[in-house]
């Protein structure tokens, strides 16, 4: 029986290689600035689903759906080591769920030139351009493999071999 953190980071792994292709192969024959949005959402869809399988390593009985954004952070900074994270990187994963956030309540979302602003209630702006994508794709990646170096630790560590 498949273990809920190897789930959890196999539905990451598609998530990754859906962005990665929408953002290398996609987007440049395409060139529509509305597909960075499609593209961010996989990349966070991949980088909640690592944040989960690392929950199921540490904590086997939770799920990241039992816990809140400040358990997340705890979590990333208490744990973030173990997995390669440091805190510039925590701090790029707390910036793309903010905006995550933010997309989701945007009152107005545009394309400027080319970006993508996506606009609060309060009038507040967010931009994002296909540099700070691929960006968060490769902070994505690093988050895997740092996911699969613990794994390979731990079943090593329990006498298996995977």
């Amino acid at each position: 029986m498949q273990e809920e953190y190897e789930k959890s980071l196999k539905e990451s792994i598609k998530h990754l290689q859906i962005a990665d292709h929408m953002a290398y192969v996609t987007y440049p024959l395409v060139n529509d600035k509305r597909l960075l949005l499609k593209i961010f959402e996989e990349v966070y869809k991949s980088i909640m689903n690592s944040i989960d399988s690392m929950v199921f390593i540490e904590y086997p009985m939770k799920s990241i759906n039992d816990v809140n954004e400040v358990f997340i952070q705890r979590f990333l900074k208490e744990f973030g080591k173990n997995y390669g994270l440091i805190s510039e990187r925590i701090s790029k994963i707390f910036e793309i769920v903010e905006m995550n956030k933010r997309h989701r309540q945007s009152a107005m979302e545009f394309v400027r030139k080319d970006k993508i602003v996506i606009m609060s209630d309060s009038l507040k702006i967010l931009t994002l351009n296909i540099n700070k994508v691929k960006e968060y794709l490769l902070l994505a990646k690093e988050l895997i493999i740092g996911i699969n170096e613990k794994i390979r630790e731990k079943t090593k560590y329990n006498g298996f071999s995977k």
